[in-house]
C-alpha cells in the first residue's frame, strides 16, 4: 500500500476500519468485544476505535448489542459491546454442470444459509441452461427469505476455458458453451459483481477453504470425468496460466497419449457419447458386477487418469494431489495414483479423494465471492482467487 503519511487520512482511515471490522468478525460470537477488548485486539487507541466503531454502525456492518446479549452479566454499568453483521449482505455461489446446476447462499461471514440444485438435460442449450440457474437462485433467495438486493457478489463454477471478463473462450463440455459471454448474461440477473471462473479452479479453491487441503497451499485438484481437468494453488494462490487454460488435462491426447476417455470407457466398439456421464456409471456398475469387458475400460481409464495426473504433479510438484468429480467414486484409483508418482516424483504428494463431494464446485465459487468482499471491507491486497 506504499508508506502512510499524514497526508493520507483517508488512506489510513479505510486502514483502520478495515482492522476494526475484521476483528469483530473474528470475535467468538458468544463474548463480543467492547471497546477495551478491540482496542487490545487492534493496537490502535480508544477514541480511534470507537470512531471507527461509530462509521460501522451508519454503515450497517456493526451493531451494539442489547445488554442481555452480551454475555456474562457484570455489576455496574455493563460495557458497550459490539458485533460485526454477517446479515448485512449475502454471497452466492453457483455451479453449472453438464447434468445439474447449484447454488449456495452464505452471510458475510462465508456460512451457508441457504442451498438448491436442479437436474439439467445434457443436451441443454445455453439459454435453457441459464434459465435453470434463474430458478435456482430464485428458489434459494424465496426459501432463505434474502432479497435480491442483499447479494454483494456473486461467484460462477463452469465448464471450459474462462477469460477474466467471464467469457467462456472454449467449452466443450456443454452445448453452445465455446464463446458464450457467461459473466455478461449473469450481470443481467443481478446488481452486484458477478465473477466467472471455471469449474476446477473454484473446486480447487474449495478443498483448500474448506476440505481436504486446508493445511497445504500448493495443491492440484483433478475434476475426473469425460472431460478431466484440473485446478491448482501454487503457494497459496489460484493458478489458472497465462490464457486461463492451465490444467486442461483433458487435452493431453493430443499429443498421442491414447485415446479419448470416452473411448476408452467404452465396452463395445462405439464410443461413448461425451457429455453421456450417465453411461459411465452404467459401465462402473457392471464392473462392480463383475463384467470384464466393463472391468476393463475402468482399468483404461484409470491407466489413462493416473498417468494425466502424473504428468501434471511433475510439472507443478504439489504437495497434495486431490480427486474428485465422479471418479472421486471408482473403486481403486488412489493406490494406482500413489504408485505411479511414488516411481516418477522426487517427494510424492499425499493423494487423497474430495471431501466435499458434488459440493466442491459451488463450494468454490462461493469463496470466490467470499474473496472479492473482502478485498473491498477488509483491504485485503492479495486473496487466493485474485487476478494479477
Amino acid at each position: 500500500m506504499g508508506r502512510l503519511t499524514g497526508g493520507d487520512p483517508s488512506l489510513l482511515r479505510r486502514i483502520n476500519s478495515a482492522v476494526v471490522l475484521h476483528a469483530l468478525r473474528g470475535a467468538d460470537s458468544a463474548d463480543s468485544p467492547t471497546l477495551t477488548d478491540l482496542t487490545r485486539i487492534t493496537g490502535l487507541s480508544r477514541p480511534t476505535v470507537e470512531g471507527v466503531v461509530e462509521g460501522l454502525i451508519e454503515t450497517g456492518l456493526v451493531v451494539e448489542m442489547a445488554a442481555e446479549e452480551g454475555g456474562t452479566k457484570r455489576q455496574g454499568r455493563p460495557a458497550r459491546r459490539f458485533r460485526f453483521r454477517a446479515e448485512a449482505g449475502h454471497l452466492l455461489g453457483i455451479e453449472i454442470g453438464p447434468h445439474r446446476v447449484s447454488a449456495l447462499l452464505s452471510g458475510l461471514d462465508g456460512r451457508i444459509v441457504g442451498a438448491g440444485a436442479r437436474e439439467v438435460d445434457e443436451s441443454a442449450g445455453a439459454d435453457d441452461r441459464l434459465e435453470r440457474v434463474r430458478q435456482v437462485v430464485a428458489d434459494v433467495l424465496r426459501r432463505a427469505g434474502v432479497p435480491r438486493s442483499s447479494l454483494r457478489a456473486v461467484g460462477v463454477g463452469s465448464p471450459g476455458i474462462v477469460e477474466a471478463d467471464g467469457t467462456v473462450r472454449l467449452g466443450t463440455a456443454l452445448p453452445g458453451w465455446t464463446g458464450l459471454r457467461l459473466g455478461e448474461r449473469l450481470r443481467r440477473s443481478f446488481r452486484c459483481p458477478v465473477l466467472v471462473e471455471n469449474d476446477a479452479n473454484t473446486a480447487a479453491v474449495a478443498e483448500h477453504w474448506k476440505g481436504v487441503g486446508q493445511d497445504t497451499d500448493d495443491l492440484v485438484f483433478v475434476l475426473a470425468g469425460l472431460s478431466p481437468g484440473a485446478g491448482s494453488l501454487i503457494g497459496g494462490r489460484l493458478h489458472r496460466g497465462y490464457g486461463g487454460a492451465a490444467g486442461e488435462i483433458g487435452a493431453l491426447h493430443l499429443l498421442g497419449r491414447e485415446a479419448r476417455p470416452e473411448k476408452l470407457l467404452s465396452t463395445t466398439d462405439e464410443p461413448l457419447h461425451p457429455l453421456d456421464e450417465q453411461a459411465v456409471a452404467a459401465v462402473f456398475a457392471e464392473a462392480k458386477r463383475g463384467d470384464l469387458q466393463a472391468q476393463a475400460a475402468m482399468e483404461r481409464f484409470i491407466r489413462r487418469l493416473v498417468h494425466d495426473v502424473a504428468a501434471l504433479a511433475l510439472a507443478l510438484d504439489p504437495e497434495l494431489v486431490v480427486i474428485g468429480g465422479w471418479a472421486a467414486g471408482l473403486d481403486g484409483v488412489l493406490d494406482p495414483l500413489r504408485s505411479e508418482l511414488e516411481r516418477y516424483c522426487l517427494r510424492p504428494p499425499r493423494v487423497a479423494l474430495s471431501l466435499l463431494g458434488e459440493a466442491s464446485v459451488a463450494t468454490g465459487a462461493l469463496r470466490l465471492a467470499l474473496d472479492h468482499v473482502e478485498e473491498q471491507l477488509f483491504a485485503v491486497e492479495t486473496t487466493v482467487t485474485a487476478r494479477r
